[in-house]
């Protein structure tokens, strides 16, 4: 039986092996056709099925195109990946986007978006009035101070202040939807801090446009940019921040690190694990210069609002996404953490902090076999690590796993740029 599965696995790996790159990228779309079809008709949430339906034929068509010209280019193989992955694009992100943004205006900001982005746009409102973004929810274990006319959950901001950066433009004019949704500046950046953190990655042409494909134009990165992914500008910093810890560009990784640790508590691993792999030109470890920019970015960030309102502060970006609250987070994913926490409660409180405990032992054990890593394994290890996280923590959901996928493939991706840097006194 064994046997079997290895000549299998082998065969396979074979055959995808001979496929030219076109081909591979053919049978990408072609299963993103699928998935997205499958979200149009399962998904209950108008935003998801929406994006569903219309991006189910550009996959098609990429697929087909990708296919037929697989047999008929080879010189320009290159070329014809970035002009189908731009064409792509449009049609599973820009078109959707244009389009969604467009029905919410018409539906006065319901449906048709996630609804983090409100909660970004709301929180930019109350900056640009001057008032704070986080309110005192409890009071006596009773909610209060309740947003007037939507779910208690989306009353909290459970992100540090730099996220309303994005829903300034819907503040100033007033607006929350159309040309001022907050997706769309999101995206907008995406794109851009993306687009210079693959100028910067030191990889071939062909891993670059997979990184792009898995970042922009798969169901990775077009489903959430579309919908109302907040992550998606977080991984977009991320990785122009890989990109500079690579070159070690180390301003640069500190201010892209700073930034997204100063948006979202998910990206604090891989910031502080940066400086764990920050080099200067001269092989010494810069750590500190590192840590010193991307530090004072997230302190001057934060701390005024912290200051100002410590107990309003921690209820939001803390207590509420751990479950803490007498609101629960809607995030639910038929996950082993939702699922055991759901059968017994207190074990939500309980499976996070032992898995922490754990991946803990298990990161030093791996340290004291293996230092000094690099970027790479460094990445492989966050990878793990968020993979384990999300399948016991016990309000999360199944998007999240755009993170540690990424980490994978640019581990992958610096594997082959780098070599072990020696340890020097």
């Amino acid at each position: 039986m064994i046997a079997r599965v290895s000549a299998v696995r082998l065969n396979a790996m074979t055959t995808w092996g001979a496929l030219s790159a076109l081909r591979t990228d053919a049978v990408f779309y072609a299963a993103a056709a699928i998935f997205a079809y499958g979200l149009g008709l399962f998904s209950g949430q108008a935003a998801m099925w929406h994006w569903g339906y219309l991006a189910t034929v550009p996959y098609a068509l990429a697929a087909i195109g990708a296919w037929w010209l697989g047999r008929r280019v080879s010189a320009r193989e290159t070329l014809a990946r970035i002009v189908v992955l731009i064409v792509l694009t449009i049609g599973v992100l820009a078109v959707p986007l244009g389009l969604e943004a467009h029905w919410r205006q018409l539906d006065h900001g319901r449906g048709f978006a996630q609804p983090e982005v409100a909660v970004i746009e709301r929180a930019a409102n109350s900056v640009s009035h001057g008032k704070d973004p986080y309110r005192v929810f409890e009071l006596h274990g009773h909610l209060v101070n309740q947003v007037q006319g939507i779910p208690a959950f989306e009353s909290f901001f459970p992100y540090f202040p730099l996220m309303s950066v994005f829903g300034l433009p819907s503040a100033a004019s007033h607006q929350s939807s159309g040309l001022t949704d907050a997706r769309i500046v999101m995206s907008l950046m995406t794109l851009v801090v993306s687009g210079l953190g693959l100028t910067m990655l030191r990889a071939s042409r062909k891993k670059k446009i997979r990184v792009a494909q898995v970042l922009i134009a798969l169901p990775t990165g077009a489903l959430f940019l579309a919908t109302g992914g907040d992550d998606m500008p977080i991984l977009a910093l991320s990785l122009l921040g890989v990109a500079a810890l690579q070159r070690r560009t180390n301003y640069v990784a500190g201010v892209s690190l700073g930034l997204a640790a100063a948006m979202k508590l998910t990206v604090w691993p891989l910031a502080a694990g940066g400086l764990l792999v920050a080099y200067g030109r001269d092989h010494r470890r810069v750590w500190k210069r590192v840590a010193l920019v991307a530090g004072s970015i997230v302190v001057l960030s934060i701390a005024p609002f912290a200051v100002r309102s410590p107990g309003a502060f921690i209820s939001n970006v803390v207590a509420f996404p751990l479950g803490l609250t007498s609101v629960k987070s809607p995030a639910a994913s038929a996950l082993p953490g939702h699922l055991l926490a759901s059968q017994w409660p207190l074990l939500g409180h309980v499976l996070a902090p032992v898995a922490l405990l754990v991946l803990g032992y298990f990161l030093a054990q791996y340290l004291y076999h293996h230092w000094p890593i690099d970027l790479s394994q460094l990445l492989g290890i966050l990878s793990v690590g968020f993979t384990v996280m999300i399948c016991v923590a016990s309000a999360t959901r199944i998007g999240y796993v755009i993170y540690p996928l990424n980490f994978l493939l640019w581990s992958k991706v610096c594997q082959e740029q780098l070599a072990p840097v020696p340890e020097l006194v």
